[in-house]
């Protein structure tokens, strides 16, 4: 693994220590409209409650909300998860959203299903919810989602690894490196989306692990994070020495990924695959650690959502959904430094220009 995705993981790292944590964002002097609290304070709250608080891509999230409260002269109150799954701590920050009177909140579930009764509470008590980057289950539970096309990121690394291998693809041997047992949408959409963009019959897409493909080692559990992507990747290496492809739910995964693949003496034969786009991913492509990463945006999920509550707040207005979609669609792109024929794709440069963390 390069050391500038050592040194920036654990800045990131060091910048969100602790967990379930409660931030406040005063207003600044920009000119905008102040919303009144429901308290007839000064400032309205927004809440942000992400999976975590020490994924690089949930820290550029906070920021990105911090910096659109602040410009629009509103309290932001931020919580998270203690890891990966954890429902108990975002059903505690939704009833202390509702208990100080927010005018409605961001989330990012752990679990698509089990947090819909606490959103539904929320909504009963007028705020507005919107979800990011994770649809709940059923994606009607909020008011708006905004998010990453999931599918259609895992499609075009899908794709762009099949074009990679060629005819060897009909031969190719899979490790599914996905989040959890939970499968929630985003895990879901993701792993399905890859597999039917590399040309495996997904049978239900809104399942993992019902496939027959021979092709498919395993799938694995990683949380979403670097450790769990090493032990997954050491566990599915054991169970087949000659997995060729890796597919990671994250970057974060895709690095513990290369580190068993490195120890293992087999990384100049394996291919990985990842969505995120955060910096430290971008220099691992650029770096041939990481073939191709799907590049999402979450500065602009978490700054857009605050844009659209203070909205909301105000007149009443709703968010719209992208033509075409159930959803905001807050864009995708692949980067990679290897483009395929018939493969849409940004190189490192781009990727590193639009890349966060």
């Amino acid at each position: 693994m390069n050391q500038a995705w050592v040194n920036r993981r654990a800045a990131l790292v060091s910048a969100a220590v602790g967990t379930a944590v409660v931030l406040t964002v005063s207003a600044c002097g920009s000119g905008s409209t102040p919303v009144a609290g429901s308290s007839g304070s000064d400032q309205a709250i927004v809440g942000l409650i992400t999976k975590t608080d020490t994924n690089p891509f949930f820290v550029t999230m906070k920021r990105g909300a911090q910096e659109a409260a602040d410009a629009r002269g509103v309290e932001l109150q931020s919580f998270a998860g203690r890891q990966d799954g954890d429902n108990e701590s975002q059903v505690q920050a939704i009833e202390n959203l509702i208990s100080v009177g927010a005018k409605g909140f961001l989330i990012t579930p752990n679990d698509s299903k089990a947090i819909v009764p606490s959103l539904d509470k929320a909504r009963q008590a007028g705020l507005l919810v919107i979800v990011l980057d994770t649809p709940t289950d059923p994606a009607d539970a909020a008011d708006a989602t905004f998010a990453t096309d999931n599918f259609q990121a895992g499609k075009l690394i899908g794709q762009w690894a099949a074009a990679k291998l060629g005819p060897a693809a009909a031969q190719a041997r899979i490790a599914m490196l996905d989040i959890n047992a939970n499968q929630v949408s985003v895990d879901v959409q993701r792993d399905q989306g890859f597999l039917a963009g590399f040309g495996v019959d997904v049978v239900d897409e809104n399942r993992i692990g019902d496939e027959s493909d021979p092709r498919i080692v395993g799938h694995a559990a990683t949380d979403g994070d670097e450790d769990g992507g090493r032990t997954a990747m050491e566990n599915l290496l054991q169970k087949d020495s000659s997995i060729n492809l890796v597919y990671a739910i994250n970057e974060p995964a895709a690095s513990g990924a290369y580190q068993a693949v490195k120890a293992a003496g087999k990384e100049q034969g394996v291919t990985i695959v990842a969505i995120d786009g955060g910096c430290p991913g971008v220099d691992a492509v650029k770096a041939g650690q990481i073939g191709a990463t799907a590049q999402q945006y979450p500065l602009a999920m978490a700054s857009d959502g605050v844009e659209a509550i203070v909205s909301y707040a105000q007149d009443g207005t709703r968010p719209a959904v992208t033509a075409g979609k159930t959803f905001t669609d807050t864009g995708v792109n692949l980067i990679t430094d290897e483009p395929q024929a018939g493969v849409e794709s940004k190189d490192t440069a781009f990727g590193s220009a639009q890349c966060w963390g």
